[in-house]
């Protein structure tokens, strides 16, 4: 076992947004303080900027924005284990705007070299214009995973999970789901001791239940068809009966195919797939939102039997309806009653 160098890739050095700071720090906090206890050496961590060196570090950000200066410079990425992009600025995502050629550049070289390429939230985008994530399975935060796949129609996206490791090349999801991959990374590097070890001094679980799938918000249409929307209210506030498609389309004055048709124009998804995401979501919110039994849960929200809604949540959500409510604690000590509708 060994640890290895990181270079953490610093994209942007002058006017860096103060909250992009985050996911900066976490390979800074995790391959950068020694643990001399746990191994010895540790790893040999370096930061590596496009300007690395140069007098424009000097000047001040303005806005919200801070100035970084960086030892070392794109070059360094050559040699190192292992290559860290911990993001890329927010208009190379949200605007198209090209990232720098030297980095792309760069990051190619060094994966030629054999360095162990790594991504953090939308760190994402840097390594599929390398060319470094075509033909693999990858992931990013789930606000930009579809703009991820409409970039790069050669990377299988999956909006689904807190990380994907695909051996030397390794994405996650946004924010702390950049913690669990670096934890990851140290349990494969060092063993499982070290990284629990680790996990306990940061505060943090040394491996998360479930994927980011939980943490996703329900896609909501931004109007319905005139001709669905009652139906569709009434489907929202009557989950807990049992109802069909050909009972919708009945209730819609329409043929099942033409119901099917409709919704799923508006909606992009089928039917019975959008009943499940409106009967996942009352789920979701009275787990939140109740101490309601999970049996009462899964009554009021359609989903049947506890063992059904279990079901239900780890095939969809990748995790529990225990283990959601502890993740997203929200009831008041007497919540019994409080059913949202």
């Amino acid at each position: 076992m060994s640890a290895g160098s990181v270079a953490v890739v610093v994209t942007e050095e002058i006017g860096v947004p103060s909250w992009d700071l985050y996911e900066l720090s976490i390979p800074c906090t995790v391959f950068g303080k020694p643990q001399p206890d746990l191994a010895d050496p540790w790893y040999d961590l370096r930061l590596c900027g496009t300007g690395a060196g140069s007098e424009e570090g000097d000047g001040a950000a303005g806005g919200h924005g801070l100035s970084l200066r960086t030892r070392y410079g794109l070059d360094d990425l050559v040699g190192a284990d292992t290559v860290v992009v911990p993001s890329v600025p927010d208009p190379c995502v949200e605007e198209g705007r090209p990232l720098p050629r030297e980095l792309i550049e760069a990051l190619r070289r060094a994966h030629d070299a054999g360095a162990r390429m790594v991504s953090l939230c939308t760190g994402a985008f840097a390594l599929a214009e390398a060319g470094l994530l075509d033909g693999r399975r990858a992931t990013a935060h789930w606000m930009h995973t579809a703009q991820l796949a409409e970039r790069y129609p050669k990377v299988h996206v999956d909006a689904s999970v807190l990380y994907v490791d695909d051996g030397d090349v390794l994405t996650s999801a946004g924010l702390t789901a950049g913690l669990d991959l670096c934890l990851h990374l140290v349990r494969r590097d060092l063993g499982a001791h070290v990284a629990n070890q680790l996990a306990r001094r940061m505060v943090v679980p040394a491996h998360r239940p479930g994927g980011q799938a939980q943490f996703i918000e329900l896609s909501v249409p931004a109007g319905d068809d005139e001709g669905l929307a009652p139906v569709l209210e009434w489907a929202r506030a009557n989950l807990d009966r049992p109802m069909t498609v050909a009972d919708l389309a009945r209730r819609a004055a329409m043929s099942p195919r033409t119901f099917y048709r409709r919704l799923q124009a508006v909606t992009g998804t089928t039917p019975l797939q959008w009943l499940l995401d409106q009967r996942l979501g009352r789920a979701r919110s009275l787990l939140e939102s109740t101490d309601l039994p999970i049996e009462k849960v899964g009554e009021l929200s359609g989903l049947g039997t506890a063992n059904n809604l279990r079901h239900h949540f780890l095939r969809h959500l990748g995790v529990s309806p225990g283990d959601y409510r502890r993740a997203f604690p929200g009831a008041p000590a007497t919540g019994r009653g409080r059913t949202p509708v």
